[in-house]
């Protein structure tokens, strides 16, 4: 993957502010829930409410509105328990050939073939390949006529909505974007939103981490808390793709560090063999599962 170019000098100066305006906006929403003084306002204890949620309302949340999303992926659903979880961010890490874009678009296919809802698909390296969904929809349902395999085509391909991302500010800025227009409105494009997908996203963000600049990361941290809360907030789940890096004694670690780690809710590892037709996942990280658990799949070329 090529260097990103250093940026002109006149280019810095909207992107310095919209940085600012987003740590801005996220040191401001910090002041403005946090607790009041008693002594400054003596009806604190009426005006003030935290939104909190008992155990039995957390259990009621997820058995109604944080359903899975298979991927069309059998050893993959029966691994994660059914597949991608709703509300929670899931990342896909692995080398290159391993099946991540594979497990994107076939996840992307079958949530709108079984009528789940409509996917978002953000390609930040021109991964998305209408030719590979239509194999994948040849080959799920290989005995319907040509004139159903056709409408069943268009209305997937009508259901997702690809947008091509090139950089961390136009990335913000649609997330930004894409929670604004949640809050007020159910359905896009007359069905409801179930799964957003970014393939993939340490593209965006490892060109801008290092070093002693701190911007780097503060803008990495805010990519992930934004994307939880849409998920969390709207019962959506977020699946991420990240690449490999060198690490100590020449063994390949994901990309982005342990700072964002910490961030994903699951994180799955693609590994294949060269010219074999499948490639195993294993279980890194979990909510329920144990690490170390692995599953096959089948790569279809």
């Amino acid at each position: 993957m090529a260097a990103k170019a250093p940026l002109e000098e006149e280019d810095t100066k909207p992107q310095t502010l919209l940085l600012t305006g987003i740590l801005s906006n996220t040191y401001r929403a910090c002041i403005n829930t946090a607790a009041p003084s008693t002594a400054q306002n003596p009806h604190v204890t009426e005006d003030f409410r935290l939104p909190w949620l008992t155990g039995m309302e957390l259990l009621s949340d997820t058995n109604q509105n944080k359903h899975f999303l298979p991927t069309g992926l059998q050893g993959i659903d029966a691994l994660l328990g059914g597949g991608l979880r709703e509300g929670q961010m899931t990342e896909i890490v692995g080398p290159s050939s391993s099946g991540k874009t594979q497990v994107c678009l076939s996840s992307a296919t079958y949530v709108v073939d079984k009528k789940f809802g409509a996917v978002l698909y953000l390609d930040t390296s021109n991964s998305f390949s209408p030719n590979r969904i239509s194999r994948f929809v040849n080959q799920t349902h290989p005995s319907l006529p040509k004139e159903e395999k056709e409408r069943r085509l268009q209305m997937i391909m009508s259901n997702i909505y690809c947008q091509s991302v090139f950089d961390i500010f136009s990335l913000l800025d649609l997330l930004h974007h894409v929670e604004s227009t949640l809050k007020h409105t159910v359905k896009l494009g007359g069905s409801k939103l179930c799964l957003l997908i970014i393939d993939s996203v340490s593209s965006l963000i490892a060109p801008i981490i290092g070093g002693k600049n701190s911007q780097g990361w503060c803008m990495m941290a805010s990519v992930g808390v934004l994307l939880k809360k849409i998920a969390y907030e709207h019962n959506i789940s977020v699946l991420v793709t990240n690449h490999m890096v060198g690490g100590e004694n020449g063994t390949l670690k994901p990309a982005l560090g342990e700072s964002w780690k910490c961030i994903p809710h699951v994180r799955l590892l693609l590994s294949c063999c060269i010219g074999a037709n499948h490639s195993t996942a294993t279980v890194l990280k979990h909510t329920l599962l144990a690490s170390g658990r692995t599953a096959n799949f089948v790569i279809h070329n």
